[in-house]
């Protein structure tokens, strides 16, 4: 298949390679027309193929290599991005990009997951696996926003916070809940956005918000499926049952109430069209700071408590009605 299909996407795979093979002919208005009625069928296709996802396929579309990643959403929202480097205690981490920039003409912070595309981009990002030294850098970045009253942006894209022997001696457990303490009750507003993978703790640690978003084809779990499988069956093949029964997918959590809302892609993905993924993302944003900006301090503090402390009482409701 073509690399940029995925394995449930075989058919569109042949009808690309039809498109390819036509267009190393010589260019008719018949042929055009031909490449044309092709290119419509696998729009056709790919509208019927992404209606019916299953949770494993939306995680292969979370982790697609084209996918756009928080730099590409940056470049396409914000203007003047100046990026802060260092946890000011032991080093950088390339894993998590954070600076200030304007958005709307509006001063922000953003901050998020980076992953690489290249070989040596994925080596410097560590492929999105972020260190103690990144969450550090990620909250001591915020600290300023709260200081210099400016919204918080959060682009939340990892498979998980590293699990090396280096992360382990630095203190990623202790970087990670300190982060989700002292998000909590920073005084300005809060907006995370799951745009790929939203894994475990490592997604935590950046995902306490006054609002968490969605993107449609983004997942957010508190482990990989593949970690999971390898846990319940001793068998990471069944990595497709575990998907199906973590509740991973974002019609999933926003029923759960553990997202505030689902952000729509363009049709295949936003690897599909960057572009238009941006301007639905952008909507979203805007949207949402529209709501939470208004809102005093005290307002905002409450709201964002309540919102987590209403995830654990779900699970109460729905033993009582079973006890009933």
């Amino acid at each position: 298949m073509p690399p940029e299909t995925l394995d449930f996407e075989e058919p569109i795979a042949v009808l690309l390679k039809e498109i390819d093979a036509l267009g190393m002919l010589p260019q008719t208005d018949v042929r055009d027309g031909e490449i044309a009625g092709l290119r419509r069928r696998i729009d056709q296709i790919r509208g019927e193929l992404y209606g019916r996802l299953t949770p494993w396929q939306r995680v292969q579309v979370a982790r697609h290599a084209n996918r756009p990643y928080m730099l590409d959403y940056v470049d396409r929202l914000c203007t003047e991005f100046t990026e802060l480097h260092g946890d000011r205690r032991f080093a950088d981490d390339a894993a998590i990009v954070c600076g200030f920039a304007r958005y709307k003409g509006e001063p922000v912070l953003v901050l998020g997951h980076q992953k690489g595309r290249d070989t040596k981009q994925k080596v410097l990002r560590n492929f999105g696996y972020a260190r103690p030294e990144g969450y550090r850098k990620a909250l001591r970045a915020m600290k300023m926003a709260e200081k210099f009253q400016r919204p918080i942006l959060v682009f939340v894209d990892t498979p998980a916070a590293y699990p090396g022997v280096e992360s382990e001696e630095r203190g990623i457990a202790e970087a990670i809940a300190f982060n989700l303490r002292e998000m909590a009750v920073l005084r300005v507003p809060i907006v995370v956005v799951v745009t790929g993978e939203g894994g475990s703790g490592g997604a935590l640690g950046l995902a306490i918000g006054d609002k968490v978003l969605m993107q449609e084809f983004a997942v957010y779990s508190v482990i990989p499926p593949e970690g999971c499988a390898a846990i319940l069956w001793r068998d990471s093949a069944r990595k497709v049952d575990a998907a199906e029964a973590l509740k991973i997918t974002a019609p999933d959590l926003l029923a759960s109430r553990i997202i505030d809302g689902i952000i729509p892609e363009p049709l295949g993905g936003a690897h599909q069209d960057p572009d238009l993924a941006a301007q639905l993302l952008d909507k979203a944003i805007q949207k949402t700071l529209a709501e939470i900006v208004p809102l005093t301090e005290t307002e905002r503090l409450d709201r964002r408590y309540d919102k987590f402390r209403q995830m654990g009482r779900l699970g109460v409701e729905f033993e009582e009605v079973a006890e009933a």
